[in-house]
């Protein structure tokens, strides 16, 4: 039989997400009965400013009126660039390979601690962030950009400060993706990656960085569904679900004591294995302390019932409990206090959400890390006639990641071209481009003598790669502007002017087109190596 004091410890270590903009009557059973401690909000719960802080006081009184000693952790993806969930009426910040292009680590502590006063103010205490792997593998279909960098210091440098600007505005943060997940071609999303290095490699790459913020001060881990065989000798056992990764290396070796979260336990390196409920009965014997399970409240409840049953039957021991509950409370001790929070009254949003100093701090540090990687023909500043038409040419963005909002799919390069040439003339192609699509852009662009064409996540072979040589070939003026990876140009190493936003958000996207126009200049830096450059 299961006592009620260990029913409600077992909700502690619960994250789980719904669906809509205010509380599903799921949710609400959940914190009340269940004590569920945790939230993680999506794209799917975000309206204005006003509607989140109504949600997460929502769910604050919730957990009040049911009983709990301390407030939710709510969390969400606020990396910022292609990885963000908050939306109209708050600052559009630049992401990590943004930031690492800046070479300054201080612009990732002044982003990431205007983004924390925004999630605050919202009443977000918790940022699923900032990655620190390191990204040196160009066919990483997972975290690419999300990376500062492919250089294990660089990536340890930014990620301290990232976690720093958070920590002093009071939010918690989270490294991710432990051990690594920088060096894999495998969306975990999709399917289980594979890690063989070495374990003399782990340490010298993979591990710097969570070393490193460890040793600065880390709050929480989230580990990677990756599998790695140098440190997990059975067979396909990801990291989230090994006892010698959690325990072992991360807790004994590099001297972690604060919060080990999971993933999503619905990715389907997880689902499609060992099954979402029994993954989470796994890591809590691996030595996680909070599971993740962010859509399906069929698979909450399943879940806490089969945590709870491995823990009646002997297979989890109280103890384990208990420790990751000592954990989860220490963390909420330090963050989080109900004084804190509105429980009764009218809210108001405080003003710092979307306010000008953040949209002009933002603005400063995409100029910082908007990159011309070549300008061998020297056209950029672009000197045209007023009344002279050009050609904008990109795809519709259906490459997105899994990971990725898709309320934000959309982008704006048509719009950031117009805004400083009013005669663009603009063709969009799909992703990859048809054929006939590709035969019409060409025929189009013989009347035009300068064509800048955007790219998105270019693969080998493809439609789009082949697009943008025959317009090289075919155009007098070519501008290709990178607008997500910065890979892209190992596919055709004979553009003679390439620029990198890394991010295909408006301000990165209208940064590009004023250094284009040269109303602005940009000063990026290449944070990884291009093959073929």
């Amino acid at each position: 039989m299961v006592s009620p004091e260990l029913k409600n410890k077992v909700g502690q270590l619960m994250v789980f997400g719904f669906k809509g903009k205010t509380a599903s009557p799921e949710i609400k059973k959940l914190i009340r009965d269940h004590h569920v401690g945790g939230i993680i909000l999506f794209g799917r719960n975000i309206g204005t400013p006003e509607e989140v802080l109504a949600l997460t006081t929502e769910l604050q009184r919730e957990a009040k009126k049911a009983g709990h000693e301390k407030p939710l952790l709510i969390c969400l993806d606020q990396e910022n660039g292609v990885v963000r969930r908050l939306g109209e009426g708050t600052t559009v910040f630049p992401g990590a390979m943004l930031l690492g292009a800046t070479k300054s680590p201080e612009n990732a502590y002044a982003i990431s601690a205007a983004t924390a006063k925004e999630l605050k103010a919202l009443g977000l205490n918790w940022n699923l962030a900032p990655v620190v792997d390191v990204n040196n593998n160009p066919e990483n279909p997972v975290i690419g950009v999300r990376s500062f960098g492919e250089s294990p210091e660089q990536v340890s440098l930014f990620g301290q400060n990232a976690m720093q600007g958070m920590q002093d505005v009071g939010v918690i943060t989270t490294l991710k993706h432990f051990p690594g997940h920088g060096d894999t071609n495998v969306d975990s999303h999709l399917d289980l990656p594979v890690i063989t290095h070495e374990m003399d490699r782990l340490e010298e790459i993979e591990l710097k960085p969570f070393k490193d913020c460890i040793d600065k001060g880390a709050d929480v881990i989230m580990t990677a569904h990756v599998y790695f065989p140098a440190i997990e000798d059975r067979e396909n056992v990801p990291a989230t679900l090994s006892h010698k990764v959690i325990n072992g290396l991360l807790r004994e070796k590099l001297g972690f004591n604060g919060v080990v979260t999971t993933d999503c336990m619905e990715m389907n390196a997880i689902a499609d294995n060992i099954g979402t409920a029994q993954g989470g009965v796994e890591a809590i014997k691996a030595g996680v302390d909070l599971i993740m399970v962010s859509h399906l409240h069929t698979r909450h409840f399943e879940t806490i019932n089969e945590i709870l049953k491995a823990v009646n039957r002997g297979e989890i021991d109280e103890k384990t409990i208990d420790a990751a509950y000592g954990r989860v409370m220490k963390l909420k001790e330090k963050y989080l206090s109900w004084e804190d929070i509105q429980l009764e009254g009218e809210l108001e949003v405080s003003e710092t959400v979307g306010c000008k100093q953040h949209e002009f701090e933002a603005a400063e540090v995409y100029r910082q890390g908007v990159t011309i990687v070549k300008n061998e023909k020297e056209l950029i500043p672009l000197s045209l006639d007023k009344e002279e038409r050009i050609l904008v040419v990109y795809p519709e963005n259906n490459l997105i990641m899994q990971v990725e909002d898709r309320r934000y799919s959309s982008f704006s390069l048509e719009e950031s071209i117009r805004e400083f040439h009013e005669h663009t003339d603009v063709m969009k192609f799909s992703n990859p481009p048809t054929e006939e699509e590709v035969t019409h852009i060409l025929e189009a662009a013989k009347h035009y003598s300068t064509v800048i064409v955007g790219t998105l996540t270019a693969l080998p072979g493809s439609q789009q790669v082949r697009l943008v040589e025959v317009l090289n070939k075919l155009t007098k003026n070519l501008i290709v502007i990178a607008t997500r990876s910065p890979y892209d140009l190992t596919y055709f190493p004979g553009i003679s002017t390439y620029i990198c936003t890394y991010e295909f958000t408006y301000p990165a996207l209208r940064t590009a087109a004023s250094a284009i126009f040269g109303k602005k200049k940009v000063s990026g830096e290449l944070p990884v190596t291009i093959p073929n450059l």
